[in-house]
């Protein structure tokens, strides 16, 4: 089944968090936590590169004609995802001082499928706030 308007703004996420995961998977990347919820708000990926935790934040557009998906991203939404990220640090009891930390972003474009049988164009921003 192709992407529709049938599908939920929620379907339409974890599509596209599923096809971030896998990509940054096959960089080397592991996989920690999905969707992590507080009241700040919510990372979509947590994963770590070595000794790095990285915050992902996964946005998908089906055509860059507004500016893509890296675009869509604000600085009070940055905020949100950095408070968001140090609650989850200090849940662990991990310092977030002297923890190596990064903020990620991952823009998926193009169509997509629930059977992942299509290839989106997926850009992944190191460091991007």
């Amino acid at each position: 089944m192709l992407f529709n308007s049938n599908f939920t703004t929620r379907k339409i996420g974890q599509i596209a968090e599923e096809f971030a995961s896998r990509y940054l998977a096959s960089q080397g990347l592991t996989t920690l936590v999905r969707n992590f919820q507080n009241r700040q708000g919510e990372i979509d990926l947590i994963m770590k590169d070595h000794d790095t935790f990285v915050f992902i934040e996964v946005k998908y557009r089906k055509n860059n004609n507004f500016g893509g998906a890296i675009a869509a991203i604000p600085y009070k939404k940055q905020q949100k995802i950095r408070q968001c990220a140090k609650f989850y640090l200090q849940r662990l009891q991990i310092n977030e001082y002297n923890t190596p930390c990064r903020f990620d972003v991952v823009a998926v474009e193009g169509d997509i499928n629930e059977s992942n049988q299509t290839s989106p164009k997926i850009t992944w921003l190191k460091n991007a706030f």
